[in-house]
């Protein structure tokens, strides 16, 4: 009997620590979501090059332009599409900067140092034409 009682009390005992247990309070994390949208001017204009080698060059020089939110080169079209704030830095900057990394763009000759260190498949024509539209 003194068994029974006492499996009796242990159940009870640990129906009440269950209980306890599912009453706990929830928490909730609640986060707010801010977005802050910057206006940006997209450029486009022609980038002499060839491969893609030169295309990873192109965009990293015009993204390393405080400022530009992002850059695309096409390697058939040898048009670069550049995206940028311009509160913090103009089309010249982003020329002038692929043009220090040794590739031509429409309104500057590359830095003739930078060209002859670009690996060979990347010297390009300078005659070659730019901003080529799909036919």
């Amino acid at each position: 009997m003194k068994n029974i009682v006492l499996s009796v009390a242990v159940i009870i005992a640990i129906g009440f620590t269950s209980c306890k247990s599912e009453t706990k309070k929830e928490t909730k994390t609640i986060t707010k979501e801010v977005i802050t949208e910057i206006a940006s001017t997209d450029l486009a204009f022609g980038v002499r090059g060839n491969c893609v080698m030169c295309k990873k060059t192109i965009e990293k020089a015009a993204t390393s332009v405080e400022g530009v939110v992002s850059a695309s080169w096409d390697v058939a079209k040898k048009n670069a599409i550049v995206s940028f704030d311009d509160s913090k830095t103009n089309a010249m900057e982003i020329h002038n900067a692929i043009a220090e990394a040794g590739y031509d763009t429409e309104k500057m000759a590359g830095n003739k140092e930078a060209y002859k260190n670009l690996p060979g498949c990347c010297q390009y024509d300078h005659e070659m034409l730019m901003s080529q539209l799909e036919e």
